[in-house]
């Protein structure tokens, strides 16, 4: 029986869930896709803002996960999240449990994307105490909790 199941989340559309308790560093999920270059993302729109499934594999290289069988790319952004994303073989992603995962708990993991200027182009609503509103990266949130206290 796989670790996950297809939900309707109450983040953001679709998500996936745990079909049972999961221990912490356990593996989940493999991230799958097509791997393309920076350059062919840059150049198809089709790689926008709107939904995105991309993963930075290296400088050169993304994992495109905008495939059906890609169950991973269902995954939401929390900024306190179950679970993290690790490449260590850099061949393979996979979606690791951070914290022991109890069965019917949403799977989430931070998305890490930068405090720039479209920072605001992508909303959170993941619910957590410590959510600024916006997904960004844990390390970059103590801007935006500076900015908002202004």
């Amino acid at each position: 029986m796989k670790a996950y199941k297809v939900i309707k989340s109450n983040i953001h559309r679709k998500g996936l869930c745990a079909t049972r308790n999961i221990k912490k560093g356990k593996r989940i999920i493999e991230y799958r896709g097509k791997k393309i270059t920076h350059k062919q993302a840059d150049e198809d729109t089709r790689y926008g803002y709107d939904i995105t499934y991309l993963f930075t594999l290296d400088k050169k290289y993304l994992l495109d996960g905008d495939f059906e069988f890609n169950k991973a790319r269902l995954i939401n952004h929390s900024c306190n999240p179950n679970c993290e994303v690790l490449d260590k073989s850099k061949s393979k992603i996979w979606i690791t449990a951070i914290r022991n995962i109890k069965k019917n708990e949403e799977l989430s993991y931070d998305y890490g994307f930068s405090f720039d200027c479209n920072y605001k182009d992508h909303i959170c609503k993941c619910g957590s105490k410590n959510c600024v509103g916006f997904i960004v990266r844990e390390g970059s949130r103590w801007r935006l909790k500076k900015q908002n206290n202004i």
